[in-house]
Parts: C-alpha cells; sequence; structure tokens
C-alpha cells in the first residue's frame, strides 16, 4: 500500500483535484490529498500526500511560498487574471523604473480583498459559483504577508515578469491587479509559476508522466516533509511504548523546538514539541 509524498509540477488545464484523481488511479490508492490549491492556468510545484500521509496535509498548506507570475498591463478582468472577460482597457505608459518603484508598497503585511473568483465561502457559498451569477458580495480584507517581490524581465508578449515569496493565502492574481491600479493602468496576471510550497522546490517535483512510469518510486518518506527539524530516536523501548500510546516522555538534555521523532528501529513516529525538557506529539504518524 503506498504511503508518501509526492511533488508534482502540476500541467496548465489542470485542476488540483484533477492530479489527485490521476495519481488514485495510477497509484491504486483512493487516500490522496494535496497542499495548497492551485488555479487551471498555473503550473508548478502541487504537493501531494499519498495514504497516511495525507495526516500532514494540514501541515504542508502553511508556510512560504514562491512564485513567477506574468503582469498585464492595461487590462483589468472579472477574474482578474487574462482567462477572464475583460472589464476595461487603458493605455500604457508606465516605464519599467516606474513599476520596480511601487512594488515596496506591496511587500510585507498587506490587507488583501480575495477576488470574487475564489473558492472562499460568504455564508455557506463559494465566492466563485455567485460570481458565475453575476453576483458581487462584500468580501473582508483579509491579512496576507508578501516576503519578497522582484521584478524581473519583461517576455516576449510584453509581460512584466514578477517573482513573489508570500504567506498562504495570498492571491497572485489579486497582488497584479492592485499593482495595475497603483500604476494608473489596471493590470491582470498573464500566467503563474509555484516555485516552491511547502518547503519544496520546482526542482524537486515530477511530473504525472514520470509517475505514469515509475509510480511508487517516486515517493518521497513522510518524514522528508519535516527535514527542516532536528531528528530525535527514543531512548528506550519503554519510553517509545509512551509515545505510542499518546503520552509525553522527558529528556531535560532537549532544547525547546520542534523535533522528528523516531522509534529505536528508525521507524518515524510524530512530530512533537519540546518545552522544559517534556517532548509532546503535536502529530502522530505511526500506524495506517
Amino acid at each position: 500500500m503506498p504511503n508518501g509524498i509526492i511533488i508534482i509540477d502540476k500541467p496548465a488545464g489542470w485542476t488540483s483535484m484533477d492530479v489527485c484523481a490521476k495519481l488514485r488511479g495510477i497509484l491504486r490508492e483512493k487516500r490522496v490529498g494535496h497542499a495548497g490549491t492551485l488555479d487551471p492556468m498555473a503550473t508548478g510545484v502541487l504537493p501531494v500526500f499519498i495514504g497516511s500521509a495525507t495526516k500532514a496535509v494540514s501541515f504542508a498548506d502553511d508556510g512560504k511560498k514562491e512564485y513567477i507570475a506574468g503582469l498585464r498591463l492595461g487590462v483589468t478582468t472579472d477574474t482578474q487574471d487574462t482567462t477572464g472577460a475583460i472589464l476595461t482597457t487603458a493605455p500604457v505608459t508606465v516605464t519599467r523604473e516606474e513599476i520596480a518603484a511601487v512594488l515596496p508598497r506591496f511587500t510585507g503585511e498587506l490587507q488583501q480583498i480575495p477576488p470574487m473568483y475564489s473558492a472562499i465561502k460568504i455564508n455557506g457559498q463559494k465566492l466563485y459559483d455567485l460570481a458565475r451569477k453575476g453576483k458581487e458580495v462584500e468580501r473582508k480584507p483579509r491579512s496576507v504577508t508578501i516576503y519578497e517581490l522582484e521584478l524581473l524581465e519583461q517576455n516576449d508578449e510584453g509581460d512584466y515578469i514578477l517573482r513573489c515569496v508570500c504567506s498562504k493565502g495570498t492571491y497572485i492574481r489579486t497582488l497584479c491587479h492592485d499593482i495595475g491600479q497603483a500604476l494608473g493602468c489596471g493590470a491582470a496576471m498573464s500566467s503563474l509559476r509555484r516555485t516552491m510550497a511547502a518547503g519544496f522546490p520546482i526542482e524537486r517535483s515530477v511530473t504525472v508522466e514520470d509517475v505514469q512510469a515509475q509510480g511508487e518510486a517516486l515517493l518521497l518518506p513522510l518524514d522528508a516533509y519535516f527535514e527542516n527539524y532536528p531528528a530525535y530516536r527514543i531512548p528506550s523501548p519503554k519510553r517509545e511504548a509512551r509515545v505510542r500510546n499518546g503520552n509525553p516522555i522527558t529528556d531535560p538534555a532537549l532544547a525547546d523546538g520542534r523535533y522528528r521523532v523516531y522509534g529505536a528501529d528508525g521507524t518515524f513516529l510524530c512530530l512533537s514539541e519540546a518545552k522544559g525538557g517534556v517532548l509532546t506529539a503535536i502529530k502522530n504518524f505511526f500506524g495506517t
């Protein structure tokens, strides 16, 4: 039975759930979940969790994400990207230097109003369902953080390319829209590629075709997601039994922080938090 993580380079035109459905068929495992939804037009890093590894999905959705996005000036759309219906057009007279000068206004902690074409629910209804009916409702701003925002090159279509490192919950198409508003000519996102998520860079990704050809051999072990935390091996069978029964253990030598916890035989057991020499499980991963 397959268990582990696979980092898919999502192709354009697929939903994140399309990828999960395909992998269910290839790997013959019903328990498949993904972290950090990508819109159909987007490509790039989509962490997918297989089998018992689905227990870690909630952890993987946290943390920083990196994107490379196309910024098309002079147009606004109802979806805030170039797949939507055009709302306005305007001549573009701003220079590269003017674009670069406005970017610092969009770094740090921001209040971002989610787009109508999003899966956020208001009063039990998804916004995109309301948007498709031609309705628009008030959305409360949400706090997001832009850690890095860099202007790269201009592509053959004349779009400017941005590199953005941001917190979860950030809408890059809304960022593009807001930059366009600040520049006075409007803008929409013309392309999006996620190059890092859940700590995994694009270089560690594989394609759906790769999985079709190689199957389970491409699965990373679950503890690969927690590799940035130090490892702690339980020193005795008695203490391991306590952990497996859901109890904390003590070790005065442990510094405060999070740890990957392993049994005596090297089995990854849980992600735990040490505080004052007491190690308590945050999430157990042993069993199925």
